[in-house]
């Protein structure tokens, strides 16, 4: 019987290799493939090729960074709906098949006989492979008038759910000026490394760590700067797109509709970026951000469930961070970022969201007292533990990109994400300023995520686009995994994936 299922085994690891391999030898293939045009809804309106407007579809270079600055436009008679062909329809659909080979550490109740165990009765390691499918975007977006822009993403999960990801309307260059353009609805914020444009697709490697990176037992969603928010933003930015600045003010709710956290929280987000013109070495380009603001931590409820819009008691939290992208010739390029983040106290100590499934997972609920699947609510009366402090925490992504052409590219992303101080205090120099020692280790919730992706475009018309994309992700974080019964403490997170995707747009 072991002999059985150590051949089944490898039958399966040379089957999986012979995927892999597949997959590689259909990139030397169609190397020799015709050239790339641009995503299809704006190339039917304009006729650019891939390469005027992006490394590779769908990241933008620097051109296409001021062609989204100028509000999808060119800046010419093209520009306006009315001199556009009637059966121009700015619209385009994105959706995904995958192949893909999950591995995590778990903790279960019951495990099949023979299945190698850890000593606190959890299994090493549960892994599963398989085909899938992603959600659909459902792209479209242009002009309404000269200088009036518009983009609506309605998205959905692989079940069909739908959700509005980006639904925004924008003035631009008012009064004439490259430095007026106002837009309010729901959008991506104005990130230098674009999280939307980001080619990963697995799990933790489709996300940028350090834009959504929340301390252990933190309750603050708010400061997710990845996440598509509810607001106005202004934008400015020199004719030639070198010098830009931005702000925007935000609704304190993560991007959420219909005001389900406080109706009186904001926050704001700003940046400024600069790019100097270095010659063979192409526009480089530095900026800074800062994300501050402040959300509830009290809810009154109704039966439990919080009422809408109605959360006070707010605390501050802030996000500030430094960019860069670096050109070194016409094919590789590195893209920095770096954050220092801290919460409020009561941020730390689990306040904040309250959003959360209750015990049987099927509703949203708000609690006063700890209750599997809900958080804390910051009630009258209720105080923080002693020494308890605000966490804080450094995060650094460094994405580097070598495009051997418009159609294939290789890219590298490492994350760290590194707790500096603690929510009860330890991590800073192991002792709580109050003088109590700190249970919690210092290096609880570190983060090391590493990605590589192979992406290659057999072809991208003004009609439609295919990428074949194969991509590995490594991740760590220190102190989530299952708890064991013989330290008490908890054990580290270790997932790896393995994905193939035929990533196509119509």
């Amino acid at each position: 019987m072991q002999a059985c299922r150590f051949r089944v085994s490898k039958a399966f690891h040379s089957l999986t290799s012979l995927f892999a391999v597949t997959f590689v030898l259909m990139f030397v293939v169609l190397v020799s493939s015709q050239r790339a045009n641009a995503l299809p809804a704006f190339a039917r309106k304009y006729g650019l090729r891939c390469s005027a407007c992006h490394e590779t579809w769908p990241i933008l270079n620097n051109f296409g960074l001021k062609f989204r600055d100028n509000g999808y436009q060119l800046m010419n008679d093209r520009d306006a709906p009315i001199w556009q062909n009637p059966s121009y329809w700015p619209v385009t659909f994105r959706i995904t098949p995958v192949w893909h080979r999950f591995s995590a550490t778990s903790d279960v109740d019951t495990y099949a006989a023979g299945a190698v165990v850890t000593p606190n009765g959890a299994i090493d390691r549960i892994t599963s492979s398989g085909f899938d499918l992603s959600g659909l975007d459902f792209h479209t977006g242009g002009t309404l008038e000269k200088n009036i822009s518009f983009y609506v993403l309605p998205s959905s999960d692989p079940t069909a759910t739908f959700h509005f990801e980006t639904v925004m309307g924008r003035f631009d260059n008012i009064l004439g000026s490259s430095w007026l353009n106002i837009k309010m609805g729901r959008f991506e914020l104005n990130n230098l490394l674009s999280e939307k444009r980001m080619v990963g697709l697995t799990d933790e490697g489709g996300i940028y760590q350090t834009y959504h990176f929340i301390p252990v037992n933190d309750g603050n969603i708010f400061g997710q700067m990845g996440d598509n928010q509810l607001g106005m933003e202004y934008v400015g930015h020199s004719y030639d797109d070198r010098t830009r600045i931005s702000a925007a003010l935000l609704s304190s709710n993560d991007g959420n509709v219909n005001l389900i956290m406080g109706a009186n929280s904001y926050s704001g987000f700003f940046t400024f970026d600069q790019a100097i013109d270095t010659g063979k070495w192409d526009v480089q380009r530095l900026g800074a951000y800062a994300f501050v603001g402040e959300a509830a931590t009290y809810y009154p409820t109704t039966g439990g469930v919080p009422i809408a819009g109605s959360g006070v008691s707010n605390k501050s939290f802030y996000r500030i961070g430094f960019t860069g992208q670096f050109y070194f010739g016409p094919h590789f390029d590195v893209n920095l970022v770096t954050q220092h983040g801290e919460d409020n106290a009561w941020f730390g100590q689990g306040y904040g969201n309250a959003v959360a499934t209750n015990g049987n997972g099927a509703t949203t609920a708000t609690c006063s007292s700890p209750t599997p699947g809900c958080p804390l609510n910051n009630v009258p009366g209720t105080t923080l533990p002693a020494g308890a402090l605000g966490p804080t925490w450094n995060g650094y992504t460094i994405e580097t990109r070598y495009v051997y052409s418009p159609q294939l590219i290789f890219i590298a992303q490492t994350e760290w994400e590194r707790m500096s101080r603690q929510a009860d205090g330890s991590g800073f120099l192991g002792v709580n300023p109050t003088g109590a020692l700190g249970p919690s280790p210092s290096n609880l919730g570190n983060i090391n995520n590493y990605n590589a992706i192979i992406r290659y475009n057999p072809f991208m018309t003004s009609r439609a686009g295919l990428a074949l994309q194969l991509e590995y992700t490594l991740f760590h974080q220190v102190g989530t995994g299952p708890t064991s019964p013989i330290t008490g403490l908890s054990t580290n997170t270790n997932n790896n994936e393995v994905m193939m995707a035929w990533d196509f747009d119509f």
